[in-house]
């Protein structure tokens, strides 16, 4: 199993950042690898992503989720196990750290060897700062 954890200083308050990370149609705007996210119900989305030319489909279900607190998941169908949690900890009034763990199983060669030599780290870590591009530009 990979993991992966990465967090992020965004300078909006808390109920902001939970808010907009929540909106989970909104991840292609700045998650790379994700072609869409359709929400079917208060606990349960569809993802699509193509990552490194692999393209993938899958169901995930919200296992745990607070209000300006955290927000976890874990992967239900297609042949992608994952697991992650988001939490949102208030620094002062206008600044939230938005900290993202990610569990997965790499699997096929390509997502073995990125895992390896850690390309997946980098690639959280880029999607956390073009979160916080993301949501300063909107405020």
């Amino acid at each position: 199993m990979a993991q992966v954890q990465e967090s992020v200083d965004v300078q909006v308050p808390v109920r902001t950042a939970y808010d907009q990370w929540t909106q989970f149609e909104t991840f292609p705007r700045f998650m790379n690898g994700v072609e869409s996210i359709r929400q079917i119900d208060a606990t349960h989305t569809h993802w699509v992503t193509s990552v490194a030319g692999v393209h993938r489909e899958f169901d995930a279900e919200i296992t745990q989720q607070r209000p300006d607190e955290v927000v976890a998941w874990e992967s239900t169908g297609g042949d992608t196990r994952h697991a992650g949690v988001v939490t949102f900890e208030p620094i002062d009034a206008d600044t939230t750290r938005v900290t993202v763990s990610i569990d997965w199983e790499p699997s096929g060669v390509a997502e073995k060897v990125g895992a390896a030599v850690n390309i997946d780290d980098r690639q959280v870590r880029s999607d956390a700062k073009r979160f916080k591009e993301f949501i300063e530009q909107r405020g």
